[in-house]
């Protein structure tokens, strides 16, 4: 089932999307991660949680013992009310006494890609974290821009977004409906000169990918 979005290059409007998204990354030791995970979605869907839950997912790939969750929030008020509870609670996403760290960071997606779509689109995601060369950002949107529609049309993304604290960086999910799936789409592109999107490369200090299978809550599946 594809993702019904379309990238036409040209910026979508602050009605049309969620103005800020937030990726949380719990931790946890692999004997905990059952009570780690078993809070996630009351908190999420708590009477006085704020923002959208998008898509949770466990990693499966790299480092273990990780949860990514991405929510998205209609405003900056919205997302701090959000991140105040977080930082007011001793038991922060319910699962407070088994975190080994967690870490709550806030992005805007780039200025030309629609609103998140929930929805079963694939078995696994992947979620690639790049940093990049102090003043990087405008040369890779520029990139992206330019390269994104035509990779849309045959390997839908879910969403790419720029970090607004800490420094310079874009994180982009992928949902794909195998590894072996990925592997193949990813040799397509790169054999018909489709990707990477030119000039984005040179921008990338130091990149990480995380294959990840969603949890059963998770609305992105």
């Amino acid at each position: 089932m594809p993702i019904k979005q379309v990238i036409t290059g040209e910026d979508v409007s602050l009605e049309e999307q969620a103005l800020r998204y937030e990726l949380a990354v719990l931790s946890y030791r692999l004997p905990d991660a059952a009570a780690a995970k078993a809070g996630v979605e009351p908190w999420v869907g708590a009477p006085d949680a704020r923002g959208r839950l998008l898509g949770c997912w466990e990693a499966e790939h790299g480092t273990l013992g990780r949860l990514y969750l991405l929510r998205g929030f209609v405003d900056d008020a919205d997302l701090a009310a959000e991140r105040a509870r977080a930082a007011a609670s001793t038991d922060p996403f319910g699962a407070g006494g088994h975190l080994t760290d967690l870490r709550m960071n806030s992005f805007a997606a780039f200025p030309f890609m629609p609103p998140v779509v929930t929805g079963s689109f694939g078995s696994i995601y992947e979620i690639r974290d790049y940093h990049l060369r102090p003043g990087g950002l405008p040369a890779t949107i520029a990139a992206w821009r330019e390269r994104l529609p035509g990779r849309q049309r045959v390997d839908p993304i879910a969403v790419v977004m720029y970090a607004l604290d800490g420094p310079a960086r874009i994180v982009h999910i992928w949902p794909f409906e195998s590894l072996d799936q990925r592997v193949a789409v990813r040799r397509d592109l790169y054999e018909r000169g489709l990707w990477p999107p030119p000039g984005a490369l040179e921008q990338i200090l130091d990149a990480e990918s995380t294959m990840a299978w969603p949890a059963p809550f998770s609305p992105l599946t």
